[in-house]
């Protein structure tokens, strides 16, 4: 499902280029549910946003279910995204002025899916908030509007999910039940899911956990 190679990305630091990724390479099989771990500044939510195509490494190949991510236009990259992918951000990146099934109803709406709005819904009641349908983010507690991000990313059945540090806003019994959540849609849908977190019980919960630190991968082991 996905294959990194000699992944590198630099930016532009006081006088010389700073390294956040120096030579990452990775394989993600289809199905399977990986961690990715470290201190913060190793690289975690950078490899993850040139995974999604948010950004353009310096060096090195991005594969994502046969398509080489790197080498796509802006127009192929949304596209690719919106068959492909989904993405779970620690801050949730919801709409304020839309309701939770609205948010949810973006991406199909975009895609021209059919009875978009219905079919919201029904992904929110798949993550037990189909009576919250018609609230507004601040209508909601934080583990809420998660919930709702997740029926946003998982909307279109993505064969990959993308989540940098889900749980990171959450107290520690709200994020696990949104890692149950994860967890539950991954076995359901068959899906690929690549995680970002420090959170070491959460890591441990994945089929393999993969260790980042100074930009580089320093071990890969299974879980558990």
């Amino acid at each position: 499902m996905i294959r990194v190679r000699d992944l590198v990305m630099c930016l532009p630091g006081n006088g010389r280029p700073v390294t956040i990724l120096d030579g990452v390479s990775l394989d993600v099989a289809a199905g399977e549910v990986v961690a990715v771990t470290g201190p913060s500044g190793s690289g975690k939510s950078t490899l993850l946003g040139l995974i999604a195509g948010l950004d353009t490494p310096s060096g090195g190949s991005i594969t994502v279910d046969g398509v080489e991510v790197t080498g796509l236009s802006e127009s192929d990259l949304a596209r690719f995204r919106r068959r492909t992918l989904g993405f779970v951000f620690q801050s949730y990146h919801l709409i304020p002025t839309l309701t939770a099934a609205e948010n949810v109803a973006v991406p199909l709406e975009l895609a021209g899916a059919p009875q978009a709005l219905a079919r919201a819904r029904g992904r929110l009641a798949e993550v037990g908030l189909g009576e919250r349908a018609d609230h507004y983010p601040a209508q909601l507690s934080g583990g809420e509007q998660q919930r709702v991000a997740i029926a946003r990313a998982v909307a279109l059945a993505p064969p990959l999910l993308l989540a940098d540090e889900p749980t990171g806003n959450l107290d520690s019994a709200t994020g696990a039940q949104i890692v149950d959540l994860l967890l539950g849609l991954n076995r359901e849908h068959r899906s690929t899911l690549l995680l970002v977190t420090h959170d070491a019980a959460l890591a441990a919960r994945a089929g393999r956990a993969v260790a980042l630190r100074d930009g580089r991968v320093v071990n890969g082991h299974r879980a558990g």
